[in-house]
């Protein structure tokens, strides 16, 4: 059995490994074999005897965890079975936090660490009590739209016969008085006043990224920003007006409404409130949207193609907009993305971890006709334009792998076919990918 989310092997012990326990501990256990390669075959142990005796109190010592440590034989050779509970309290290894993802162990920084802790502790971000704000700092006229909103969409009753505040108390984001992050950045009158992110910039730039056309900035509470930017979009980046409430008609020659208002809602309930502006940028053959903050512990890239949990990064926040009817609750969004994408017969999109961030970027289909009578052209380049107009983009890495040729030979290809005005260059370095220049 190879390694998985749940299992490692090592074929000797080193004190490393105590980092792989940790984050065992930290995510939702699992077991370490000492004495298999990274296979599962058994390699044995001289030193079984002493380990057994050994590793539960050098856990115990560094980690502060009770672990089950386990003897076990097979065809004469033995190996040391370490079996890991999940922990409800946050295990750091020497000062450091260690998380399992997939097969690999990934150390804890920074805002995602906080994150984690405050799970650990039962909280979130968008749960934590401002201090520095007051009832004072709430925009009563965006609560009472929001409450309408949740009545005409049918998950509010009609008539709670609450005051303002005890609605937000009802929200949970009043709290004895305070208010919580959360109610700041759904109904707050600046919100930028205390968290500085609450921006979105949009860009209209032409194929390049230093190519910048116009641009909008919208700032104000969540509530304010998702119908704000909406408008902005359809008043001065839009060729066509789309309407942002439904979400199955796909309009030919546009981007499909469902995929813009699923990544508009992401970017903006989903964000890393704390961090920076949420970037819009338009293109003239392609539509993306960073907003700050990675994937949460435990999703990848590959989820986001297939069903998976609904884990928000700020689940009061999630909550509430679910109430007014912006979001579901079921982690669909980005399902609709790729299918709405599918059906309008646009390339698929591409999402990124990026910057710190995540990027969504959609792609306008490529009217442009191949020409396999080139003669300026080898093999291998007409291919990729035929692969181009099916799929959208390529790597030099993926262009390499088709056609079992080195980078350099891979890179020299498509830099000619970029010089001849065939195929453009988006992204940069380690992201930089290519596709075809429509006409």
């Amino acid at each position: 059995m190879p390694e998985h989310q749940y299992i490692e092997y090592k074929q000797i012990w080193q004190d490393d490994i105590l980092k792989s326990i940790a984050a065992f501990a930290n995510s939702q256990g699992g077991i370490i074999y000492i004495g298999k390669d990274d296979k599962g075959k058994i390699t044995g142990l001289s030193n079984f005897q002493r380990l057994l005796e050994d590793l539960p109190n050098k856990i115990r010592d560094v980690l502060g965890i009770m672990v089950e440590v386990n003897l076990k034989e097979e065809l004469g050779k033995y190996y040391i079975e370490i079996m890991i509970d999940s922990y409800s309290v946050p295990i750091s290894c020497k000062g450091h936090y260690y998380v399992r993802s997939g097969s690999t162990k990934q150390e804890l920084k920074g805002n995602i660490l906080l994150e984690f802790l405050l799970k650990k502790a039962g909280k979130s971000w968008d749960d934590i009590v401002e201090p520095r704000a007051s009832v004072d700092d709430i925009d009563f006229n965006t609560v009472n739209r929001f409450f309408r909103r949740g009545v005409k969409c049918g998950r509010m009753p009609e008539d709670l016969g609450l005051s303002s505040n005890d609605f937000l108390e009802k929200l949970r984001v009043i709290e004895k008085g305070s208010i919580k992050r959360a109610g700041l950045v759904l109904f707050g009158k600046d919100p930028g006043k205390f968290f500085p992110g609450m921006v979105v910039k949009i860009g209209r730039f032409s194929s390049s990224h230093d190519d910048l056309r116009f641009q909008e900035i919208v700032e104000g509470n969540l509530m304010h920003m998702l119908e704000e930017v909406a408008s902005v979009l359809n008043l001065k980046f839009f060729t066509r007006t789309v309407s942002f409430e439904g979400l199955q008609r796909i309009e030919k020659g546009e981007y499909p409404v469902a995929a813009l208002r699923e990544m508009l809602l992401n970017s903006l309930v989903h964000r890393e409130y704390s961090g920076g502006a949420v970037q819009i940028r338009m293109y003239d053959h392609s539509f993306s949207i960073w907003n700050e903050g990675t994937l949460p512990i435990g999703l990848s890239i590959d989820s986001l193609k297939r069903r998976h949990p609904s884990r928000p990064r700020n689940p009061l926040i999630a909550d509430i907009c679910f109430k007014g009817g912006y979001i579901d609750a079921w982690g669909r969004g980005t399902l609709s993305i790729f299918s709405s994408c599918l059906e309008a017969g646009l390339p698929e999109p591409e999402i990124q971890q990026q910057d710190g961030g995540v990027m969504v970027t959609l792609f306008k289909s490529s009217p442009i006709k191949v020409q396999l009578d080139r003669t300026d052209l080898n093999y291998r380049q007409h291919e990729t334009l035929i692969h181009l107009k099916e799929k959208g983009i390529i790597s030099s890495g993926e262009y390499a792998n088709k056609f079992g040729v080195a980078d350099r030979t891979a890179r020299r290809d498509l830099a000619k076919m970029c010089a001849i005005g065939l195929i453009e260059k988006i992204g940069e370095n380690k992201s930089l990918k290519y596709r075809l220049i429509v006409r």
